[in-house]
């Protein structure tokens, strides 16, 4: 084994030059889809039927221990025994607990402890306690087992390899548990292996002790972990290096194992970790666990990632920038905080995806993060099979894995979300809304988090309700397909109209609201851009200046990035608005003003007042105005100086004007 100490003088362009080296690969989002695509799908009439385990308890924690020692030579046989003690929290009476334990792939022995007897059927494990247990009290059971020299894709084994496979729900097949990723638990494994085997697990490496041609190794992870996230890598002959990264914060040292295999050179991921580990703490907060590390495996393991908490699985050979930082990312967000339940995926992929090019930018810059985005957005509307990122039914009946991992939905899809919400809320917002999520300490760092969870810390934080804009993104299916107008209008004394039209077309997804992003140039001054809030189909925003425009581009930066759109041009078009004239008294002005308005027809009118990033700070009421000359005092008291727009809505009408707020 050699340890390296690498210190910040690694600088960020080796990292850019690695980037731009591996163009020929794929983004590392799509090793992990197609390695987790490519895993066999569950029989799901079991695993969530009638005989599925009701969660009555708790696990804290799995005491493995097992005896691997010939799994590594010819024939490599995949059968081992082992001894487990599950400790467990009563959170209902109960006298007997159900675990999942796949009948094919382990033979039950005996159990002991509190537990007194046993039946394994349907691939569930019912053991019977030795009396009934109140809510509050912690039990442990015993668990010996054997598992059989059978091909499960979870437990797997060949030519001196050993390693475990679990999302999503392979855990059950190589050790009893309550495989749901919402019950996390800590874990202690020992592994009895021959003395030329390098084996990894999740945690700190207690000890190692080795005898004659023997090596016992305990592993213990002080940090809970979904069961799918639980691993063992291992092979003969393994290469061990390991690089310590000393944290900017608190100056505390985090080793990063590289676990390689003869031949392979992870040199350049080496010096990339420092620099990707020092970005990801300054917009994540610190690293969650006592250790990290990566593993590559045996052609078994076919292709891809597997962001196994603190010790990532790749594929042969696979020492990619791209991948590393997907894996990297997922620590926190998949790891740390993991999905509650399988319709919550998206939780995880988004945000290993979206980290990819928050990568990318850091390194190579802002349109480099941007072009990565622009890539993914093309991917989905070009591949997109036309479901939600999440189906409240996966939860209960996990769909297959060429579903649930589906490359176009639940990573290229979700990560544009995240830079669509970054969009909506804007980057001060954004970065501290994740920030405070991934360091809530009371209710998601290491546990897990439902979509609505989510939903409601990024509205906590940012201060807006956001369920509008994450349940139309996430729970609805397809994006809107803009079909918009616009024309301009002289009005004379050098004064100009922009009439704009915002009109969705799809047929199979309801109508999205967001704000929409509108580029205008003028003849002889330079363009400007506003930002109007679309929130009715086929709504008319009317736009005053004083330079004649002479052009309109519609989402000027692809924000939206989740869309298809036209905007053309309408020399006969008229918008369809009550609205004579609209006009604001004084501006710049301190702690009121007067909106003056003229009605065509009696309408509901209300207004709204816009920071420029389209936030709403102040709404009126609706109120119902018959045809004719009004004014609305407006006031503005509480609002800090700056500039913002007003906005009259009238029907589907709205017509803007610039306010200057002065203290």
């Amino acid at each position: 084994m050699k340890t390296i100490t690498l210190t910040f003088f690694i600088l960020l362009f080796a990292s850019g030059s690695l980037l731009a080296q591996e163009t020929e690969h794929f983004h590392g989002s799509e090793f992990c889809a197609h390695g987790k695509q490519m895993r066999p799908d569950i029989d799901i009439s079991t695993l969530r039927g009638p005989n599925s385990p009701r969660h009555t308890f708790d696990v804290l924690n799995y005491e493995l221990d097992m005896d691997i020692y010939h799994c590594y030579t010819d024939p490599y046989p995949k059968s081992f025994s082992a001894n487990s003690i599950v400790t467990f929290r009563v959170d209902t009476l109960l006298s007997e607990i159900k675990l999942n334990a796949v009948n094919t792939s382990l033979q039950i022995n005996s159990v002991g402890l509190a537990g007194i007897s046993f039946t394994h059927a349907q691939d569930t494990l019912t053991i019977q306690l030795d009396g009934n247990y109140h809510v509050g009290e912690i039990v442990d059971v015993s668990i010996d087992y054997n598992h059989l020299d059978v091909t499960d894709n979870a437990f797997n084994v060949g030519n001196g390899f050993v390693f475990t496979d679990c999302e999503p729900q392979g855990a059950r097949k190589w050790f009893p548990c309550y495989d749901q990723p919402s019950d996390k638990a800590t874990l202690t494994l020992r592994a009895k292996v021959p003395s030329n085997v390098k084996l990894g697990s999740n945690g700190r490496l207690a000890d190692s002790v080795t005898t004659s041609d023997t090596t016992w190794y305990t592993w213990i992870s002080r940090d809970p972990i979904a069961t799918y996230l639980m691993v063992i890598s291992s092979r003969v002959n393994y290469n061990l290096e390991i690089v310590n990264w000393i944290t900017s914060g608190t100056n505390d040292t985090l080793p990063i194992r590289f676990y390689y295999n003869p031949g392979e050179n992870p040199a350049n991921m080496m010096q990339m970790i420092i620099p990707l580990a020092d970005y990801f703490y300054s917009i994540f907060g610190e690293h969650p666990f006592e250790k990290d590390g990566f593993a590559t495996l045996s052609p078994l393991f076919q292709w891809g990632g597997m962001e196994n908490q603190s010790l990532t699985s790749l594929c042969q050979g696979c020492w990619y920038s791209s991948l590393i930082a997907h894996e990297f990312a997922h620590q926190w967000f998949g790891d740390m905080i993991t999905c509650a339940t399988w319709a919550d995926l998206w939780l995880n992929e988004s945000f290993a995806t979206f980290s990819e090019a928050l990568w990318i930018g850091e390194v190579s810059g802002q349109q480099a993060y941007k072009s990565q985005l622009n890539s993914n957005a093309s991917y989905y509307l070009s591949q997109n099979p036309g479901w939600p990122l999440s189906n409240p039914q996966w939860a209960f009946s996990p769909p297959p894995n060429t579903t649930l991992f589906n490359y176009a939905i639940t990573y290229m899809k979700s990560s544009c979300v995240l830079h669509q919400y970054r969009y909506v809320v804007g980057d001060s917002l954004f970065f501290n809304s994740i920030y405070e999520y991934a360091n809530d300490t009371a209710n998601f760092r290491y546990k897990s988090a439902t979509t609505g969870d989510f939903i409601a810390k990024m509205s906590e934080v940012t201060g807006q309700d956001l369920e509008w804009f994450f349940n139309q993104w996430v729970y609805e299916p397809n994006h809107p397909v803009y079909n918009n107008t616009y024309s301009f209008e002289d009005l004379g004394n050098n004064t100009w109209n922009v009439h704009f039209q915002a009109n969705q077309v799809q047929t199979n997804a309801p109508f999205f609201t967001m704000p929409l992003e509108l580029k205008i140039r003028f003849q002889g001054a330079p363009d400007t851009t506003v930002r109007v809030m679309n929130d009715a189909n086929n709504q008319a925003f009317t736009l005053s200046f004083n330079n004649r425009p002479v052009g309109l581009t519609f989402d000027p930066d692809n924000n939206i990035l989740l869309k298809q759109a036209s905007t053309v041009v309408a020399n006969d078009y008229q918008p369809v608005t009550p609205l004579n004239f609209f006009t604001i008294e004084p501006n710049p002005a301190k702690e009121k003003f007067v909106a003056q308005f003229s009605l065509k027809e009696t309408s509901l009118v209300s207004f709204r007042i816009n920071e420029l990033n389209g936030r709403v700070i102040h709404e009126t009421a609706e109120v119902q105005y018959s045809p004719g000359d009004h004014s609305k005092l407006l006031n503005i008291k509480n609002i800090p100086a700056g500039t913002y727009i007003v906005s009259l809505r009238s029907g589907k009408s709205i017509s803007n004007k610039k306010l200057i707020v002065i203290n």
